[in-house]
């Protein structure tokens, strides 16, 4: 099977091909975005400054509080996306993994290309470091484990 028959399947359906471990990994950051996106959208400042460190003193925090919750409902729709990848449509985890990289990868991008100051620096800095390798090592490890074993329903 070709590594572009891998991510994105003929048929997208229930079946994981090889090893279950990206596909139980995968359903625990689904449910980590999906938090996240919620604090993005309810808490009262939008996490900028509770847990981003922004200083929301200054003049335009009110815009900063609503681009926070505005990207907390992109979020979420993602966090559904990937919730119903991670139970219905295994077979399209390693393809969304693959988004999660690029998706890390453009904040990374952004944070450079238009720099803010925090009074700290935010976890999803520190989790975009992470976010990467792990990102395209669970992609390895599910090409590999599939082009070994096969298909294996679930």
């Amino acid at each position: 099977m070709s590594v572009f028959e891998f991510l994105l399947p003929p048929v997208a359906d229930n079946t994981a091909r090889g090893t279950q471990l990206p596909v139980y990994l995968f359903r625990v950051l689904a449910i980590v975005s999906t938090v996240r996106s919620g604090i993005h959208l309810l808490a009262p400042d939008g996490g900028a400054g509770s847990i981003a460190g922004m200083d929301l003193s200054v003049a335009g925090a009110s815009g900063i509080i609503f681009s926070f919750a505005l990207w907390g409902s992109a979020q979420l729709i993602y966090a559904c996306v990937q919730l119903t990848v991670g139970f219905r449509y295994r077979s399209l985890v390693p393809f969304m993994y693959v988004l999660l990289f690029a998706e890390a990868l453009l904040r990374m991008l952004v944070g450079h290309m238009k720099p803010v100051t925090f009074a700290h620096t935010p976890p999803g800095a520190y989790a975009n470091y992470v976010t990467l390798p792990v990102a395209m090592l669970m992609v390895g490890v599910a090409y590999w484990s599939a082009t070994r074993e096969g298909h294996r329903e679930g």
